[in-house]
């Protein structure tokens, strides 16, 4: 009974460590790993032990007797890997390097600027070293990034990783200091004053612009603040977001665009199990919609989401999931190709929701007077440029396709972290390997670009901390007195003196026991606050004062 991977899966590796016959790949040091759509189990090795589906946090793992319907494609998937990447040479166990000590053992303090997956992943190997403690700081009062605010409600496994972000929380020496904001509540230099060393794990991006008449109408937005604003993110809570339309428009066919169109056709009630914003829940039970169009300017052989998110898109019971292919042929015999014929013979049930992959068209403008009212379309053709990448050209052929609301989801651009360096035309903060200087790191967005899944922050991490204990073995970092703080004094005392409400851990397992009380009241897994003062409020109650967070007693 060989084991399946069914989604795109964490990167977390546990897996591939707790496989007896290193039968899961890309394993780390391997190519591919980190940046694979998701890991392979090799059915021809696998010997159905079931140490794999334990070990997998976010239960990713199925034994091949229990794939659902809409699952199976992931047993042809597991198994094409490795007819193209046989490696009949590898090593019969998967190969863990010996953890890494200091050179120059001492007391080490480091900040981590960023609550996200790339901050606490460089939080948890930093951890690994008995001699560090980390500060984890956060502008919102709640953490985990784009695992808690980015990913869709009903990818409900994907979700399950906060397990392994509540153990890095767990770990001696670890302290958070959330809702405290770099740049208004504390200086970067006093950071530096106070610790050996400061990593910025800070997701410093914003949405591209489509560059077409009418972006700025009401009703035209990014997908990226939709996103926000059905996860609860404090800062599109607020969002305008009109549903009284039948049709809306995505630009853009990556992951993001295909959660979005997902979500925007789900079934309300279905949703009502997650742990989706109240405000949109109540949105989207009498939202008009009927049809989300997800527009590709190219092919559909040159689209950007992944196979295991086409997948499960196709495999939706209760919405039609169509695709227009331009004109375009789809020849391989992949999964991917097959998947993409079978949706371009589908036949539409008028009396279904719809979700449309329609290829080779661009928007030329987006109409309407005071608000959206539908986007002048051009089909484009594939021509080959100077080095043969297939580029899309506007063919002068054009349309107009009544929307309501219009969402880009065009990739992003990374944005200037204040106080460091910046990159232009990658968007990103200079660096070798995550150092930027020592004493300064990057990891995450601001290292590499706003690339690569929630796993990749993993192997990015691990980088940057390679360069950072490099730093400190060199006696490159040796600005403290045996390691104790200056005078400049503790992080939180200085908060404290400015009067800045610090949510800790503990004040964090207090927003977490409200969310899912609430939740259980509502018959929901948690209902989430997104107003931060609420949550700040949740979190220093009366009742809390007086306890030490878990972290702070380590101190």
């Amino acid at each position: 009974m060989p084991y399946v991977v069914t989604q795109s899966c964490c990167a977390d590796a546990s897996c591939v460590v707790a496989c007896p016959v290193n039968c899961i790949h890309p394993a780390p040091g391997e190519p591919g790993f980190a940046t694979a759509e998701m890991l392979y189990v090799d059915p021809r090795s696998c010997v159905g032990c079931g140490a794999c589906t334990t070990a997998c946090p976010v239960g990713a793992v199925v034994p091949d007797t229990a794939l659902t319907p809409e699952q199976e494609p992931f047993r042809e998937v597991n198994a094409a890997y490795y007819d193209v990447f046989p490696h009949a040479d590898r090593t019969p166990l998967a190969l863990v390097p010996p953890q890494r000590r200091l050179g120059r053992p001492r007391p080490v303090r480091v900040a981590v600027v960023g609550a996200g997956p790339a901050g606490l992943y460089t939080a948890d190997e930093l951890l690994r070293h008995p001699e560090v403690t980390v500060d984890v700081l956060d502008r919102l009062p709640t953490p985990h990034g784009l695992l808690r605010a980015g990913v869709a409600p009903d990818h409900r496994h994907t979700k399950e990783a906060e397990r392994l972000f509540r153990a890095i929380e767990e770990q001696p020496g670890f302290r958070y200091l959330l809702g405290v904001e770099v740049g208004r509540d504390v200086t970067r230099a006093e950071l530096d004053e106070r610790y050996d060393a400061v990593v910025w794990a800070v997701g410093a991006s914003a949405d591209r612009r489509m560059e077409v008449p009418g972006e700025d109408l009401p009703g035209s937005c990014s997908a990226t603040a939709l996103v926000g604003w059905y996860n609860g993110h404090p800062d599109h809570r607020h969002l305008d977001v009109d549903l009284s339309t039948e049709r809306v428009v995505v630009v853009g066919n990556g992951n993001v665009a295909l959660d979005v169109a997902r979500v925007l056709t789900a079934d309300p009630e279905a949703l009502a199990a997650t742990d989706v914003a109240d405000h949109a829940l109540a949105a989207l039970r009498t939202s008009a919609v009927r049809e989300v169009v997800v527009l590709g300017r190219r092919g559909p052989a040159q689209a950007s989401f992944t196979t295991p998110e086409l997948i499960g898109l196709a495999g939706l019971r209760d919405v039609d999931v169509l695709a227009d292919l331009g004109g375009a042929e789809v020849v391989g015999d992949d999964v991917r190709s097959r998947v993409l014929r079978e949706l371009a013979g589908r036949r539409p049930d008028p009396a279904r929701r719809r979700i449309v992959l329609r290829f080779l068209t661009s928007p030329v403008r987006v109409l309407g007077d005071d608000r959206v009212d539908g986007v002048e379309l051009v089909r484009n053709e594939l021509v080959p440029d100077a080095a043969g990448v297939p580029r899309a050209r506007a063919t002068g052929a054009t349309e107009v396709l009544e929307a309501g609301l219009v969402l880009r989801s065009v990739g992003h651009r990374g944005v200037p972290v204040a106080g460091l360096p910046h990159e232009p035309v990658a968007g990103t903060v200079p660096h070798a390997g995550g150092r930027v200087e020592p004493g300064t790191y990057v990891a995450g967005w601001a290292k590499r670009g706003p690339t690569g899944f929630l796993g990749t922050n993993k192997s990015c991490a691990q980088e940057t901390v390679e360069a950072l204990l490099d730093d400190l073995d060199a006696g490159l970092l040796d600005g403290l007195i045996d390691g104790r703080p200056t005078e400049a004094g503790d992080l939180s005392a200085l908060l404290a003196a400015r009067g800045v409400p610090v949510v800790d851990l503990a004040g964090w397992r207090a927003i977490e026991r409200e969310e899912r009380r609430r939740g259980e009241a509502a018959g929901r897994p948690r209902v989430k606050i997104t107003d931060p003062d609420e949550a700040r409020a949740v979190a220093l109650r009366p009742a809390r004062r007086g306890r030490r967070s878990l972290s702070a007693s380590s101190r």
